[in-house]
Formats: C-alpha cells, sequence, structure tokens
C-alpha cells in the first residue's frame, strides 16, 4: 500500500510517466476513525469495484480529522492514531491512502473546487463511494446528488456507501465512542469486529509504578483516549511475544490528573522496553478510574486489580497461550 501526503504531491504523482492511478480508480471519503464493520464494508465496496475496472483502491482522509480542526480540543476522542489506523487499512488490503492536510486553505475550497483538484485532476477518479448524507466544501454545496450530476458530465460514478447494523443500530464510531467504557468493552468489540487495541511507542515515565510494586511501560499518549479506566489486557512486543497484563488508561487522577497515559504491567515479565512499538489489546473492563486519598491507599487497591485480572485470565484463558 502506498501512503500519499498531500495535494501536491498527488498531482505530481498523477503526473509521473507510469503513476499508479495512470488509468484512474476507485475512491472512497471519510475519516475511517477505528476501521470498525461499518468501514470494513465500505472498504469491501471500494475493493470490489476496483478489481472489477482494474485500477487501485483508494482512502481519503484528512489530518488533523475534520471536527479536530473546527473543535480543537473539544473534538471527541479519536478510536486510534493516524499510524495506527494506517497499518489498519494496510491490512484490509486498500491500495492507495491518500492523506490530506485539513486547514484553513483546504476548508475554503468550494464543492466544485474539491471536485475539480482533488477527485477528477488529482485522482482521476472512475468510481466513488460516499454515503448520500455525505456534505462537503465551504458553502455546502458539496453533496451527493452534485457528485453525480458532474461525474454523469465528466465520466466517474457515483456509489451509495452500505449500512451496516448490530443490534438494529448502525455500527458507527461514534456508537464505538460511547461504548468504550469498563462495562461497554465487548459490546464495542463487536462493532469493532476484534477487540479494542492502541499501538504505541514505550518512553521513559516518572517510575512510580515500581515504587509501587507495580513496574509499567508507559505508552505516550498524545491526546486524551476514547476509554478510560483499569483493564486486563495482553501486549504483542516488537519481538512477536504476547504477555498477559493489566492496563491503566486515562488521566492518574491520584498522581496529578493532567496528562493523558496508558501504563501496562506485563505479569512476569522482567525485561526492558523502552523505544519499542507495542500493541495493547483491552480484553476486560476491571474498574473506573479512581482518585485515591493516598498512595498507599493506591498500591492496595493495585495488588486488588492485579487479583481480578489474574482470577478472569484464569477462567477466560490466557492472550499468551493463544499463539
Amino acid at each position: 500500500m502506498r501512503l500519499i501526503r498531500g495535494l501536491t504531491n498527488l498531482k505530481a504523482l498523477s503526473r509521473q510517466e507510469g503513476s499508479p492511478l495512470a488509468d484512474g480508480c476507485v475512491a472512497t471519503i471519510g475519516n475511517f476513525d477505528g476501521v470498525h464493520l461499518g468501514h470494513q464494508t465500505i472498504l469491501d465496496q471500494v475493493k470490489e469495484k476496483a478489481r472489477v475496472l482494474g485500477v487501485p483502491s483508494v482512502v481519503m482522509i484528512f489530518e488533523p480529522q475534520p471536527r479536530e480542526f473546527f473543535q480543537g480540543s473539544e473534538a471527541p476522542p479519536r478510536l486510534m492514531a493516524f499510524r495506527q489506523k494506517f497499518e489498519a487499512l494496510l491490512a484490509e488490503g486498500i491500495d492507495i491512502v491518500l492523506c490530506l492536510h485539513f486547514d484553513e486553505k483546504f476548508r475554503s475550497y468550494s464543492g466544485m473546487g474539491f471536485i475539480e483538484d482533488v477527485l477528477i485532476d488529482g485522482l482521476a477518479v472512475r468510481h466513488l463511494v460516499v454515503g448520500d448524507d455525505f456534505r462537503f466544501g465551504c458553502d455546502r454545496a458539496g453533496d451527493f446528488a452534485l457528485l453525480e450530476q458532474v461525474g454523469a458530465q465528466r465520466g466517474f460514478s457515483v456509489e451509495n456507501t452500505r449500512t451496516v447494523t448490530v443490534g438494529g443500530k448502525r455500527v458507527s464510531s461514534t456508537r464505538v465512542r460511547n461504548l468504550l467504557n469498563v462495562d461497554g468493552l465487548e459490546q464495542a468489540e463487536q462493532l469493532l469486529g476484534h477487540p479494542y487495541r492502541i499501538r504505541g511507542r514505550v518512553v521513559y515515565g516518572r517510575q512510580l509504578g515500581r515504587e509501587l510494586g507495580a513496574p509499567t511501560a508507559n505508552i505516550l499518549l498524545r491526546r486524551m483516549p476514547a476509554l478510560q479506566g483499569v483493564y486486563v489486557v495482553s501486549a504483542t512486543l516488537e519481538d512477536g511475544s504476547i504477555h498477559d497484563g493489566v492496563a491503566n488508561i486515562g488521566l492518574r487522577p491520584t498522581v496529578d490528573g493532567k496528562q493523558p497515559s496508558l501504563e501496562v504491567h506485563l505479569f512476569d515479565f522482567a525485561g526492558t522496553l523502552y523505544g519499542q512499538h507495542i500493541e495493547v489489546v483491552f480484553r476486560h473492563g476491571v474498574r473506573e478510574e479512581i482518585k485515591f486519598s493516598s498512595v498507599d491507599e493506591l498500591k492496595a487497591q493495585i495488588a486488588r486489580d492485579f487479583d481480578s485480572a489474574r482470577a478472569w485470565i484464569a477462567d477466560n484463558g490466557s492472550a499468551a497461550g493463544d499463539r
């Protein structure tokens, strides 16, 4: 899979001899946050049509996501970071990910400007898969009907996305986000089609875990996470090994309550993980985050969390044994 960053790089690629976009593409547009079951169905639509036409499949995403641009810190938390999203789209078999920078200049595009500049001149799109409620352009004039109208004139077709429901309700990133809590983790997993996971780099922390008798791998979080609390987890390390453990994710209210963090304690592990990218899979919710009155009280609760996690693993199976 190829990653193209920015409209300038897209247009440079489209002008190259032997460009993968020489014969056009089949594309879709969206945030694809979480790459859940609904997204997976859209990606299947795109890949299916791309195979028929013999052209690449393309997913267009934005950084920052539009709601982050407009709402700043008030925007909903992401289900996955950009790198993890790219890897998920790669796993789904998409040929090209186009990542456009959403800024003041980009938001000023009119509906027709976006179609001409990005879809036609940039991608040479032959078929587009979008929702019938899709809107774009600073004038809000861009919609499904305009895409169909221009497509009929300029030689590309437009198809509505297929809706996926679970429990009688549409699968969406918002619905997944609302379920991602200690009590709703398993339901969120049903909508995602897999357990919720976070991939990130282990960084140096304050070493408080060691003082509490529970050393942790601290994973850098740049934004507030979509879930908070204490969870039974498994972690896949760079060497491919899988380890059971417990994670606390959130704001650590007893410590400082300011910087979001993901702290993972791996059972019966004595190695060094600094600098590694590891994948943490959230298997079961233990409890919500709590602010304790003292560090001693926190230490006692951590011991109880470990006992609860080990008991759950004993009843439900070790992820380390699933390799």
